[in-house]
């Protein structure tokens, strides 16, 4: 029974993951530069919120009147004290947009990881045993992605309140479907391969099967739709906290200071382009590192 089970297993690892040399994998990675660019930016977007502290030049809750509405150093009146101005009650920009980015990440990643346990769990139970199961965890599915995203986020920001754990409790469990519908499709091919038929004939328990011989095979699709989701996570947070369902005020967030900037964005273009700059270019570099895994991680693509 053994040996079968042992033979299933290296079946497995031949046919579904690729053999990978040196040369190869510095070859695919020069061939996805943009993915590599894109994972430059969230490098970078890191290190500016793990570093924030030391990177700041200034408490981003320190408030000087005397000095609000100051411009970018580069126009007039600008100073390189401020260099990309103050807001509407004096804040250094900078230093809130350095700490705002600990925010959107932190809530990303968090809601994507709650998303990923919930929607990779459910995909699997609703692949591998099929039945009643899939019947009921598919409509699941189909009723939160009918659900508008908006009025759900509502509703549970009004029963929790809004605070920064509770905006990435709702962003995970309102993102989840999009994982079981994934993971399901897999698993669901999966399990009608040799090496699956074999390892159950070998009398491999259900949980035994799932967890060495599918889940494995499903590592890599799961990690680039978590990086993709996480840019999306971010453009969700960033939305809430323009409504004002977000992180509450006066704690620095990229969507806070949007909203913030509106009412004067017609005259102090700055408050509201900044932060706006900082969603685009951190979903960008997010969006580009997830397609370079993509392809990197595709074993039909040509090295």
């Amino acid at each position: 029974m053994e040996t079968v089970s042992n033979t299933s297993t290296l079946y497995a690892s031949e046919v579904v993951r690729p053999r990978w040399t040196t040369q190869k994998v510095l070859r695919r990675i020069w061939r996805f530069r943009v993915g590599i660019f894109g994972g430059t930016i969230v490098l970078a977007m890191l290190i500016l919120a793990i570093f924030a502290p030391q990177i700041a030049p200034y408490d981003p809750y320190d408030q000087d009147v005397m000095k609000r509405f100051m411009p970018p150093f580069w126009m007039p009146k600008g100073s390189t004290e401020h260099l990309l101005g103050t807001d509407h009650v004096g804040r250094d920009i900078l230093s809130r947009l350095i700490y705002g980015s600990r925010v959107s990440l932190s809530v990303g990643f968090l809601a994507v990881i709650i998303a990923t346990g919930i929607g990779a769990t459910l995909g699997i139970i609703a692949g591998y045993k099929g039945g009643k199961a899939d019947t009921v965890i598919s409509f699941a599915v189909n009723v939160m992605m009918a659900f508008p995203f908006i009025l759900l986020a509502m509703v549970v920001v009004a029963i929790m309140g809004a605070s920064f754990q509770n905006i990435f409790i709702c962003l995970g469990i309102t993102s989840w479907p999009i994982y079981t519908r994934l993971v399901r499709a897999e698993v669901m091919q999966l399990k009608e391969i040799d090496f699956i038929t074999s390892a159950r004939a070998a009398g491999c328990s259900g949980l035994r099967i799932v967890m060495s011989h599918i889940f494995p095979n499903l590592v890599s699709s799961i990690l680039v739709v978590a990086t993709v989701e996480t840019a999306r996570a971010i453009l969700r947070e960033s939305f809430l906290s323009f409504l004002g369902l977000g992180i509450p005020p006066p704690i620095p967030s990229w969507g806070g200071m949007l909203s913030e900037g509106r009412a004067y964005m017609l005259f102090k273009w700055w408050l509201a382009a900044f932060p706006g700059f900082a969603i685009f270019i951190t979903a960008l570099g997010i969006n580009l590192l997830g397609d370079g895994m993509r392809d990197f991680l595709d074993p039909h693509r040509e090295g």
